[in-house]
């Protein structure tokens, strides 16, 4: 469903994303990033944040399970993007950062978990992720699309059940869209040392 909402209008919310300004948000991120680590952008849309990143002299990985939106992020970042949906990754400690904006919040809350536990493995240790969804407590459909909203609460108890992953902050924001007055839960985790 949700998918097929992004094949559908492709081309409308590459237009309404692409020059959002998110550096607000890109700090905190990069600020636990060295030049050159290799990030996962998982749900890459309309490869916006792929492009700075690059741009930044970082190395990227970028998936989207639309299809659509895989060619027209190919073609903003050069990048050979992949389509690709969460539950198809399967890197193990390959990545030094993982970027989700605004991209987990569509995984079903029955599938979230075993989600965030796979997207975990693949994060070398000491890696970092950032990840946002929409500021709420419940799953909800909204114009064909699925969402999975979080709050506080919500968020803690969903990383306490993934092992090698801690919380390192988390903040409301409001959304960078001029005409949007929607809040966002956005988080920074933390892999933790792991075992050989």
């Amino acid at each position: 469903m949700t998918i097929q909402y992004y094949q559908d209008n492709a081309e409308a919310f590459f237009e309404n994303t692409i020059d959002v300004d998110m550096a607000e948000l890109y700090q905190p991120f990069l600020s636990h990033l060295s030049k050159g680590a290799l990030i996962l952008d998982a749900g890459c849309g309309s490869g916006r944040d792929s492009k700075m990143f690059l741009d930044k002299g970082y190395r990227v990985e970028a998936i989207d399970a639309s299809s659509e939106m895989v060619k027209r992020a190919q073609k903003v970042t050069g990048l050979d993007v992949r389509l690709k949906p969460f539950n198809q990754v399967n890197a193990i400690n390959h990545y030094d950062a993982i970027w989700s904006c605004a991209s987990l919040l569509h995984v079903p809350e029955s599938e979230l978990l075993d989600t965030v536990k796979l997207l975990a493995k693949s994060l070398k240790a000491n890696g970092v992720w950032y990840l946002s969804f929409k500021y709420g407590a419940e799953q909800r459909n909204k114009d064909g699309r699925l969402f999975t909203d979080m709050n506080e609460e919500r968020l803690n108890k969903l990383i306490d059940k993934v092992d090698g992953i801690r919380l390192e902050s988390q903040w409301i924001t409001v959304d960078k869209r001029i005409d949007r007055q929607e809040y966002w839960l956005n988080a920074l985790l933390k892999s933790v040392s792991k075992g050989s």
